[in-house]
């Protein structure tokens, strides 16, 4: 069910068309954005592992361009999120707002005008990525990775509170602020306030729809809401009878189904899962339902890595059944698997390294052609190497 739910286990399609994009927008309601790239963008990769090969300038479309179907905002992090569901995380607009920031406040008290001055290039010339704003200043240097201008805090700031809007990213991965109402369709725009109980409603419900079969962190965790607003909502999505209280088999604590789950009599998926993908943001839920235990280990030392830097779940059959480091050289034109390793099977049936290292290669070539990558070349590192190296 809770695959089913994340749209795995189904045909892959011939041509994708932006029928199948909002389908899958619909589905899981959001796709997690992050600055990685040593393979392929974290948003960009949820459509590759359901839906097979597809064109990703049907996403830059959906994200960038009027009406648009989805808009950049925090959901599970900073996300591709469903444009219908901005006006629920208004609450969280709202909370930015009411909440203290004192850089900002800072930055006003010494330039009180800045906060004018960057609306009103927008209005006229946006959008803008903040270094397209002109504003004179010494940029502090003290803390690496964080060297933002003071035009950057306040940016940010209005974005977080709902005042700007996110129009796209242009190639340098930047962000192109808008004025919110230039980038949400009016529709969206005119939609009156929910109140903070029915946005989370509206929140929850989603989550538990994209979910199928969750617990109260699972829930909580799909657009980090607080444990106990989210179980307020639950109740109240109880007594609607959108959610029932179920029990799951071997897995303690308390889960509830959404109302329209669909329980296949089988179900076999396969495909390549990065670490921001929606089926894997509570990693606890992945191990309690899987018996799959998984960390990203991008900020881990290499020589304590245990299986890589940015590591690809692969999916066969219903449950994860190997994982790979990779890494797209695209200077040399080929997909790197820098490690390959066999999961140790937690079903009642043991699948074989031959059988799974075969359908792992069909679909890192099917990768590497969508990335426009010639070859896939493995390392000799991971249980599942020599194997996998063979098959390809």
């Amino acid at each position: 069910m809770a695959l089913a739910a994340q749209g795995f286990g189904r045909p892959r399609r011939a041509a994708v068309t932006m029928r199948h994009v909002q389908a899958e927008i619909d589905r899981v309601t959001q796709f997690q954005i992050d600055s990685v790239n040593v393979a392929v963008r974290a948003h960009l990769m949820p459509l590759f592992a359901r839906l097979g090969p597809y064109d990703p300038a049907l996403l830059e479309r959906a994200w960038s361009k009027a009406p648009r179907r989805v808009f950049e905002y925090w959901g599970h992090a900073a996300s591709l999120i469903d444009v219908n569901l901005e006006p629920a995380l208004r609450v969280r607009k709202r909370a930015q707002a009411a909440a203290e920031n004192r850089r900002v406040d800072e930055i006003r008290t010494h330039h009180p005008d800045l906060v004018q001055r960057i609306l009103g290039d927008i209005a006229e010339r946006g959008p803008l990525t903040a270094r397209e704003i002109e504003h004179d200043e010494i940029r502090r240097k003290d803390h690496w990775g964080w060297n933002w201008s003071e035009a950057k805090y306040v940016l940010e700031h209005l974005f977080n509170v709902g005042t700007l809007s996110v129009a796209g990213r242009n190639s340098a991965f930047e962000r192109r602020y808008d004025l919110t109402e230039r980038v949400l369709p009016p529709a969206v725009h005119a939609t009156p306030d929910p109140s903070d109980a029915d946005a989370r409603d509206q929140l929850v419900a989603r989550a538990a729809r994209a979910l199928g079969v969750a617990d109260l962190t699972a829930l909580s965790e799909y657009f980090y809401l607080r444990k106990d607003a989210t179980l307020a909502a639950v109740q109240r999505l109880v007594a609607r009878g959108e959610l029932e209280p179920v029990e799951v088999a071997g897995v303690p604590g308390r889960h509830w189904l959404w109302h329209e789950a669909r329980l296949p009599r089988t179900l076999h998926a396969q495909a390549l899962v990065s670490p921001f993908d929606s089926m894997v943001f509570e990693r606890r839920r992945l191990e309690k339902l899987f018996g799959t235990y998984y960390r990203i280990e991008i900020y881990v030392p290499e020589p304590q890595r245990q299986y890589g830097y940015y590591v690809y779940l692969f999916w066969y059959g219903d449950r994860p059944a190997a994982r790979v480091d990779l890494k797209a050289d695209r200077a040399a034109g080929v997909l790197r698997v820098q490690s390959a390793w066999l999961e140790v099977s937690t079903g009642s049936a043991t699948l074989s390294a031959t059988e799974v290292a075969g359908a792992l290669a069909s679909e890192l070539h099917l990768m590497a052609g969508w990335l426009g990558l010639a070859d896939v070349v493995v390392a000799p590192k991971g249980t599942l190497a020599a194997t996998l190296a063979l098959r390809l």
